[in-house]
């Protein structure tokens, strides 16, 4: 029997081995890097972590987010060692076999470059490598176990000059502040970023102060000592076990090319070691393997069963329609004024589906007075599923992205212009395929008072990237929701619950008259027939379509016969909206409150395609704009007012 500090130098050796085998046959990735982790990953993988290998995901496993992504061949090498399940749907799965660890970033293989459960690696809870992001990431896993009455663990790794990243720092207080003691955040600090070693602010003492300063208890230790990971990994339990003990972190001093430090050389990353250098640097791991005094033993270590304690989950019912949540939830006054915000009828339905199902979660980020997700958050059957990032908008995506991860349906809110922040947040959760769901208000220029600054107008764009490109299982990639009223606000903010995707919803502020039945249907992908028409057709969006069905009224003294379509979703029908413009003599303006490469450009992509020639007009944000008293004065000031609409259908029709 081999003991454990000989079994993890061995174990360290030999995934340093496979993470230099593997980068030279995919002749790239990072190899130093990897090795810096070797013994933390042996110790969490080998013993310490609670898993099924053959099920690494389930509900009950502890889990392991590599936030430094770019470090993945080292928990590759244990995968393959430990027969980790690997392939795309569940009645694919397959040991993983060190064969498949030479496939790395293969075009067919499911070990990607950076970690991806989605193509086939479900050890990894989500996508990483955009640096920063993990430790969010794990603090939402942890919310959600919270929430299932398991007692899993979340291990986060993060490089020490990834650290430099703010939303590090992000989630570190959001941990604090809801004590997830569940999270073990530990800091690889090996020395080096890419091009530099790095910075004295990123030294494993000031990593550590800044964590104790924060309110986290701290072991700085030797990342390469067997004796001192493996006691730091056991007091992070006991901090577990304690109720009232602070969360708790690992600063681990490292090398990178542990191992292999002389081949390796300084400054290597993302290279591979190919050629004679990989001779070079398998000999000399052969040569630390004999001074370590572990030469030709592969060790002892072995995977641990996951625990079995998750509360069963709750069932869950159909939401009310929208008449009777706007009367269950104190709204009867605004039902039958007929006038309500869209942002109010997001708010409704999020505290609706609250109590239909137990798994829908919100997240606001110190704006849920005016996202009305506070009508979620001071429910009290619901506070709890109530999680407030503050002003910390990257964190807020990616502490959503962990709880979708972990189970949940997450709706994460805040103005429309602060989700802007987390952009890449959210692109990283579509890689991983997570069903995120996020609310923008405050969104086109018709906030107006409060200028430029608190508007959404290049969301629209950004978001209709995703939209183009297809789900893995067919339709689209992810929606985007336009509603112009509270009705269609509270139906599509249900559907974005329902569907297993990405959704992004724009929530207008201004209180807005009721365009529909309360009772009307609504799908992703549709839209609104408000008129038919014969002259020309509006096709309107958003906030802009009340401005389009001022516009309608004046055509129609004219004697011009305006069509007007809500386009409430992208993508839509395209035949549909063809056949509509059509039906208008083939010509169409497009309205939309937000800056161009929009809807707009949906409709002509979507005209083209279906055949025929057309006349359209796109009317979009194309100016700057600035603040104003009302609405009105910001429509008229980027050129969306009713009376611009009508002029350019005018000249079209004519």
């Amino acid at each position: 029997m081999v003991g454990y500090v000989e079994s993890l130098h061995a174990k360290a050796i030999e995934l340093s081995r496979l993470s230099v085998e593997m980068t030279a046959a995919a002749d790239s990735g990072h190899p130093t890097s990897a090795s810096s982790l070797a013994h933390i990953v042996a110790a969490l993988m080998h013993g310490h972590m609670r898993y099924d290998p053959s099920d690494p995901a389930s509900p009950t496993a502890d889990r392991l987010v590599l936030s430094e992504g770019h470090a993945c061949p080292i928990v590759y090498a244990a995968g393959s060692e430990l027969g980790l399940a690997v392939g795309k749907g569940s009645g694919e799965r397959r040991p993983m076999t060190v064969e498949d660890a030479m496939t790395l970033r293969a075009i067919d293989s499911e070990i990607d470059g950076h970690p991806n459960p989605a193509e086939g690696f479900p050890f990894f809870p989500a996508a990483t490598g955009s640096l920063g992001q993990g430790l969010s990431i794990a603090a939402g896993l942890a919310a959600a176990a919270r929430l299932d009455g398991s007692d899993k663990r979340v291990f986060c790794i993060i490089g020490d000059g990834e650290s430099r990243e703010g939303q590090v720092w992000e989630a570190v207080d959001f941990i604090v502040d809801y004590g997830l003691n569940a999270v073990c955040p530990i800091f690889n600090c090996n020395g080096y970023g890419q091009s530099d070693p790095v910075s004295a602010q990123q030294s494993p003492e000031v990593i550590a102060a800044k964590l104790r300063g924060a309110g986290f208890d701290v072991a700085v230790i030797d990342g390469h000592d067997p004796v001192a990971v493996r006691d730091a990994l056991i007091e992070h339990v006991r901090h577990t076990d304690d109720a009232g003990a602070r969360p708790f972190a690992i600063v681990a001093e490292t090398v990178k090319g542990w191992g292999f430090v002389k081949t390796a050389g300084d400054g290597l990353h993302g290279k591979p070691l190919t050629g004679d250098d990989e001779t070079a640097a398998l000999k000399e791991l052969e040569e630390t393997a004999e001074a370590l005094g572990v030469a030709g033993t592969n060790g002892d270590l072995e995977a641990c069963p996951a625990p079995a304690t998750a509360s069963p989950p709750a069932g869950c019912e159909s939401p009310p329609g929208f008449a009777e949540a706007m009367n269950t939830y104190g709204q009867a006054s605004a039902l039958s004024d007929g006038k309500f915000a869209p942002r109010k009828g997001y708010g409704i339905a999020l505290q609706a589906l609250g109590h239909a199902n137990p798994d829908v979660v919100a997240l606001d980020g110190d704006v849920k007075n005016s996202t009305f997700a506070e009508y979620f958050s001071q429910d009290p059957d619901l506070a709890h599923r109530f999680f407030e990032c503050r002003i910390a908008e990257q964190h807020l995506i990616s502490c959503a992205a962990g709880l979708a991860s972990g189970g949940k349906i997450p709706f994460a809110s805040s103005f429309g212009k602060f989700v802007a922040r987390g952009y890449d947040q959210f692109e990283m959760g579509f890689i991983s395929r997570l069903n995120l769901k996020v609310v923008g208000s405050h969104v086109g220029v018709n906030i107006a008072a409060d200028g430029p600054s608190q508007m959404a107008l290049a969301d629209v764009a950004f978001f209709r990237s995703m939209a183009k490109v297809q789900a893995d299982a067919g339709g689209p990639g992810l929606y985007i929701l336009n509603p112009a009223d509270a009705v269609s606000a509270y139906a599509l903010t249900v559907l974005m619950a329902e569907h297993e995707g990405a959704c992004y919803l724009r929530a207008a502020r201004p209180d807005t008259p009721f365009l529909y039945d309360v009772d009307a249907d609504f799908t992703l992908g549709g839209h609104g027939v408000l008129a038919e028409g014969a002259d020309v057709l509006i096709v309107a969006s958003g906030y802009a379509v009340h401005e389009a069905l001022q516009a309608l009224a004046t055509l129609s003294e004219e004697g011009i016969k305006a069509g007007l379509i809500d386009l409430y979703s992208l993508p839509f029908d395209g035949e549909a909206i063809a056949q509509s413009a059509q039906a208008c003599g083939r010509r169409v303006v497009t309205v939309e409150d937000n800056y161009g490469a929009g809807f707009g450009s949906e409709v002509v992509e979507a005209l083209l395609e279906h055949g025929g020639s057309f006349r359209v007009k796109q009317m979009y944000v194309k100016r700057i704009p600035k603040s104003g008293r009302s609405a009105d004065d910001l429509m008229t000031y980027v050129g969306l007012s009713a009376g611009d609409i009508v002029a350019e259908s005018r000249a079209l029709a004519g």
